[in-house]
């Protein structure tokens, strides 16, 4: 398998949990800017759009979008137990934490990177993601992870996407229950490899 990212963009999501999962796989740097690969190839070649992730498997399969690529991951080595098995409540509720963490963190991180975003406009998309960050605060102070005990997909997508408030000038410092889930998942050997294979901690 190769997985193709950009260093701490959402990729580092997969990124962790194909670590968590223990599968082999080869890492394809991409350049934001230029869309080209560490070998000099036009990543647009293999995905039109342009953005990470992207999982192409052995035979030739592309997986694009991060959540459908973490749960495909998970299906593999259903003994890690990173996601609940097909079919069942608790499946869908994993769903629904990853849907929450693409549609109301994710994409409301996106406009903050824009330069061209004005900052009035960025000032409502802050606000907007601090009502989100305090429905995960309360969620937290009774449960460890997203899905209750035990690590999941999900959670490796919330940590990656709220390794952005500090750039984009988020403050989750009000958010006590959210730092100590982000300094639990941090502290996971699976998450310190992949920041580190990205450079983003020595």
């Amino acid at each position: 398998m190769k997985l193709y990212y950009m260093p701490g963009a959402c990729s580092l999501s997969p990124h962790i949990v194909l670590n968590e999962a223990g599968l082999a796989f080869d890492k394809v740097k991409v350049d934001g800017k230029t869309k080209a690969t560490e070998a000099g190839g036009d990543y647009r070649t293999v995905n039109p759009l342009g953005y990470v992730p992207l999982l192409e498997l052995d035979d030739g399969t592309k997986i694009s979008e991060g959540p459908a690529i973490v749960q495909y991951i998970a299906d593999k080595v259903p003994a890690k137990n990173l996601a609940p098995a097909n079919g069942t409540p608790e499946r869908i509720k994993l769903q629904s934490w990853l849907n929450f963490v693409s549609s109301e963190l994710h994409k409301g991180f996106s406009p903050l990177f824009n330069a061209a975003m004005p900052d009035e406009a960025k000032k409502i998309f802050r606000e907007r993601l601090v009502t989100r960050f305090a429905h995960l605060d309360k969620h937290l102070a009774s449960n460890d992870y997203l899905m209750g005990k035990s690590f999941s997909v999900a959670d490796a997508y919330l940590f990656t996407v709220s390794n952005w408030a500090a750039r984009t000038d988020v403050d989750l410092s009000t958010f006590a229950n959210v730092l100590a889930y982000r300094k639990r998942v941090g502290a996971r050997p699976a998450v310190q490899a992949a920041m580190k294979a990205e450079g983003l901690i020595k």
